[in-house]
């Protein structure tokens, strides 16, 4: 079953996503991948997978992530690499994208081992199943 991914990182965590795409991109590249701008350029270059670019997230991205979300257009939010201790302006925008994922049940990964356990969960891989939309 083919997945949609979104593909999201803050600026000291796209090294960390860009590292855990290129090790995972043999099951990456059976999905259709989305990603926010910046983050989408450096894991393409990386790993030659094909990515929908959307805007930087600081210029939209997040939201048009978000809206895909909230209109049952996306399945997964795998990796939202975000640093805790980072404080950014458009950190509103990250609150509000977890806050639609969580709101949609949409599987999301805010960490490395996180993403890790959901793209080698029988689950992922399962073509009955979808999470419950509440």
């Amino acid at each position: 079953m083919k997945r949609k991914i979104a593909l999201v990182a803050h600026d000291n965590k796209k090294a960390d996503l860009v590292e855990w795409a290129d090790f995972n991109k043999g099951t990456l590249a059976l999905h259709d991948l989305y990603a926010t701008g910046g983050t989408g350029r450096k894991i393409a270059d990386k790993t030659g997978l094909n990515i929908t670019l959307l805007k930087d997230g600081s210029h939209g991205g997040d939201m048009k992530i978000g809206a895909l979300i909230a209109n049952e257009k996306m399945d997964y939010l795998a990796c939202i690499f975000w640093d805790p201790l980072e404080s950014l302006p458009h950190d509103i925008d990250v609150k509000a994208l977890l806050r639609i994922a969580v709101l949609y049940n949409v599987p999301t990964a805010c960490n490395r081992a996180t993403a890790d356990l959901i793209i080698s969960s029988p689950l992922f891989k399962s073509t009955e199943y979808k999470p419950k939309k509440t």
